[in-house]
Formats: structure tokens, sequence, C-alpha cells
């Protein structure tokens, strides 16, 4: 295997470890060694990164990968959601759809730097087989909802979908089956206690859900079960170490003690929630009592984009306006968000999320070559504030190049646009029946 030489290198360890001018070389899927300076001769032969910056891939933990064909529909419609996502995923989903749709994620997603993602949707198997492809790590989701979902109508077709897509994935090496309620309001109590029996038979497999989002969410909490959303998902058993709570917008201060307390971890979607006016959401009093947080795109239906650099400067900027403080949520900690607690939030930070001997050799290389990102007098704060995803020229997944050169060798992009517009062609037809039956 190719040794990666002359690079500048962000380990993202527990030191935080920069190498100025150093090397990095891996065996099969792991990395075995990395210093600074010359590399060494005894370890293959070397690929000069022309002083490009090396650091761990990122870990988007919320996404619906498939909600790409939805990116830019009615963006300025306040109930677009009833008037056109909806009727649109019941018409026109199927599983056909969701693999066209997962295929241009998984191109955008490895062109932005992005090496392990989470996933909730729908036909969950067909995006697994894009990962898998693509040569993505993720955990795939399975939605479970009481509404009428594109591939289920009842609870138990859900949870056959579910058991099937662990049996399928359990022994694969980058693909993780998951169970995915949508929101305590459109799952229910009796199906939130049905996920967390599944979840304690299934321990090692994560849980991801809609937590604390909207405030009719709130309201639903409140009226029907005299408590808030995170208590009833409580109430539930679906606060554990194993779910990864998106977006949480309007926990109390005894919602954020017993997240704490049960070891609930957050993806953060702040570009997304900022888009939809919800406000902030309380990011640093949930660090402050030691929640991973990660730093999340949600769909690209609601966040445009699945690159972690659009996120990075909302996310912290979002947390200094509601502190009133630069110095909160400091370009380090973004950074860190996006890789090595990003991979705490998925229970993955003993094999991703930094670049140590022994991990796996998942990375990025990103060109410093761009006037915009000179002078560097902070590489973290280059990285949040003026790095874009077209500086990633090449992105690594478990030893093998997915991305060389801004060129995706996992992925035919042009079949994968391909397929994408003539999806987008389905729905644009669609949309004027419904504009047409409402006027």
């Amino acid at each position: 295997m190719p040794v990666l030489a002359n690079a500048r290198i962000l380990t993202i360890d527990g030191q935080m470890t920069e190498i100025e001018r150093g090397w990095i070389a891996f065996e099969a899927d792991k990395i075995t060694a990395l210093g600074a300076g010359n590399a060494p001769g005894d370890r293959g032969p070397v690929l000069d990164m022309g002083g490009d910056l090396i650091m761990p891939g990122m870990v988007n933990p919320h996404c619906h990968m498939p909600m790409t064909l939805f990116r830019g529909l009615g963006e300025d419609v306040d109930d677009r959601l009833f008037r056109y996502i909806l009727p649109l995923e019941r018409a026109l989903v199927t599983e056909e759809v969701v693999a066209v749709g997962a295929q241009l994620a998984a191109l955008e997603l490895i062109r932005g730097g992005v090496t392990t993602v989470a996933d909730m949707y729908y036909f969950e198997d067909r995006i697994g087989a894009v990962l898998d492809q693509s040569g993505l790590r993720g955990v795939v989701g399975q939605t479970i909802a009481n509404f009428d979902a594109p591939d289920h109508k009842t609870f138990d077709e859900a949870f056959a979908r579910l058991d099937a897509l662990a049996d399928l994935y359990k022994d694969h090496p980058r693909v993780t089956a998951s169970a995915a309620p949508h929101a305590p309001y459109s799952t229910g109590m009796d199906g939130m206690t049905r996920v967390a029996e599944w979840s304690a038979a299934h321990p090692d497999l994560p849980v991801q859900m809609h937590l604390a989002e909207t405030e009719p969410e709130l309201a639903w909490a409140k009226e029907n079960h005299g408590c808030t959303t995170v208590e009833a998902a409580d109430r539930a058993g679906l606060l554990t170490p194993a779910l990864v709570a998106a977006h949480v917008m309007y926990p109390s201060e005894s919602d954020m003690d017993l997240m704490a307390e049960r070891g609930v971890h957050v993806a953060y979607n702040a570009r997304s929630n900022g888009k939809a006016g919800r406000g902030i959401a309380p990011i640093t009093a949930l660090r402050d009592r030691g929640i991973k947080v990660g730093i999340a795109t949600d769909g690209p239906m609601s966040g445009n984009t699945l690159d972690l650099f659009s996120q990075f400067a909302p996310a912290t900027m979002f947390q200094k306006i509601a502190g009133k403080s630069r110095g909160i949520l400091p370009c380090t900690e973004v950074i860190r968000m996006a890789t090595i607690e990003g991979a705490a939030t998925l229970r993955m930070a003993d094999r991703v999320g930094s670049l140590e001997v022994g991990k796996q050799a998942d990375l990025i290389r990103i060109s410093l070559d761009d006037p915009r990102l000179h002078p560097i007098y902070d590489i973290y704060s280059m990285l949040v504030f003026a790095t874009l995803p077209t500086d990633v020229t090449g992105t690594m997944v478990a030893g093998n190049w997915l991305m060389q050169g801004r060129h995706c060798l996992t992925i035919e992009a042009d079949k994968a646009l391909c397929d994408a517009l003539q999806v987008a062609r389905q729905f644009k037809a669609r949309i004027v029946e419904i504009d047409t039956a409402a006027d």
C-alpha cells in the first residue's frame, strides 16, 4: 500500500496533534503508522501529497439521502411538506426512486469529504446497496411511522423490513442497520415502545429519531401524555446510548439533564433549522452536560447540501449569537464535532473520526492552493469559515480511494445525474397537477 507523504496532517486525536509536514501509512483498511518528516523507505511506495492537508473523513450523523430528489422544491412555500412532499412521496417514491436519489447523494458526499453517513428513510436496503457499491461507510435506518409511508402500511410491515435489514448487514464491514422511529408524534407510544424492545434485543445497533424538533411535537406530548416529548420518549424506553436524537431544538433544562443521564447522542442540523425558521438549538448547553453532538446536514430537501463545510459557519455562528460571544463553540470544537465527536454519536469513535494507528483508513485530502485559504494562522478557522467542498480532492474509506483528483472512482457521475433528472421530470409533472387542483 502507498504511503501518503509530504502532507499537512490533522489527526484529531486526544491531543489534537498536528503535523506540519508528515506521512501516514496504512495496510488493507487500517492505519499502521504516521509521523513527521520524510516517509521511511521501508513502508512501501510513496504518494506525494504536495503539501495538501490530510484529515479524518467527516461524519454526517443525520441525513435523508434519497431526498436529493426534492432539493429546491417549494422553497418559499410554508406548507410545502403537506402540499408537495408527502403527496409526492406517497405517489412516486419507489425503491427504484430511492436508489436513484441515494446514488446522487453518495456522489455528493464523496465529493464533499464525508466518509460516514447515517441515513433514515424508506427502502433502506437499496440505500445500503448504494453505500456498499460506492465504498462509503454508513448507517441505514428503517423508518417506522404511523402514517402512510412509501414502504410500509403497518408496524408489522415496518419491523419485518427492519429485521430483514439487520440480517442483511449483520456482517458487513461498512454498513450498519438501524431502527429509525420517525418522531414521537408520528410513531406514537406503542411504536416507540416496540422500537425500544427491538433495540434491547439488538444492543449493538443504533436508533435514530427526530426529537424535540418542532413546537407541534411539544404540543402533542403535552396534550396526549402530560409531559415533554423527551419525557415521552423516555417513558417508551428510547432514551439510551443507542439513540441519535436529531435536531433537539426545544428541550427543557430537565430534558437535557435526562438526556445526559441516559447517554443519548445528538445530531445538530443548524442550516436546516435556520432555513425552517425554528430558532437555535441549545447545543452549547447539551455539550456542557457531556452529551456528544455531531454536525449533520439533515436531508437535502431541508438543508440543500450534504457536505459539512456548508454547515460549519451556521453551526458556530448560531451558538455565538445565542451566547452573545464570538468565543462560543470555537473552530477546533466544530471540527471535532464533524469528525471524532460525530463518530462518537454513532458509537464508532473506536474505528473512525481520527487518524490513529489501528483505526480505519478513512481520510480526505484537501488542496490548500486557493488564495481564499491563505494566509493560514489557524487551520481550524480556515476549515470552518473558508474551505469549500470543492477543495476536497481525494476521499478514502477503509484504505480505498473513492475519489482522486476530484474524479469519483466508484460512481458513474454522468449516469447518477441523468437518472436523477429523469425522476425530477416525474416530480415536476405531479407538482403541476397538485397546483392545478389547488387553483
